[in-house]
């Protein structure tokens, strides 16, 4: 993967990682046009979650969960892409808008300044305080052996 592919695909796990109205917030504030026709306009759907017994067991079906994708096309011909948890069709949108205004070259600052560094900071904050609360609550256990083994 290159530079390029790795910085798109973190900025695309950062924008689903966000919640809907902080990503509409972050997005008005950039002040990017939003002239973009829909390829695939958002829909949700299912699919099918694996798991894996200890992280490394054999895989199987855990479950299913709703995604919501969409893509937009810029006049430039930028194409963006996105898919999400959940139901939220404007945030898949707005995740699919961010990704095509990153791959214009003339908007990548401005993607990378107005949405990705505050999103960014926004949301280690969030894993902090997550992190914090875990450790607050975390309860160790411990086996005590007996002498008759």
């Amino acid at each position: 993967m290159t530079g390029d592919q790795a910085e798109r695909a973190d900025i695309m796990r950062l924008t689903s990682r966000a919640s809907g109205d902080a990503l509409a917030a972050l997005w008005r504030a950039a002040g990017l046009p939003d002239e973009a026709t829909d390829l695939r306009r958002p829909e949700a759907g299912l699919v099918t979650v694996r798991g894996r017994v200890g992280g490394d067991g054999g895989p199987f079906n855990l479950g299913e969960t709703t995604v919501t994708r969409a893509a937009v096309k810029l006049p430039g011909g930028e194409v963006g892409h996105a898919y999400i948890l959940g139901r939220d069709a404007a945030k898949a949108r707005i995740c699919a808008l961010i990704d095509a205004f990153w791959q214009h070259a003339a908007s990548r600052e401005q993607v990378r300044r107005a949405v990705v560094a505050p999103l960014r900071e926004r949301l280690e904050a969030e894993d902090i305080r997550t992190r914090a609360q875990v450790a607050a609550t975390r309860v160790d256990f411990f086996t005590m052996v007996r002498g008759e083994d």
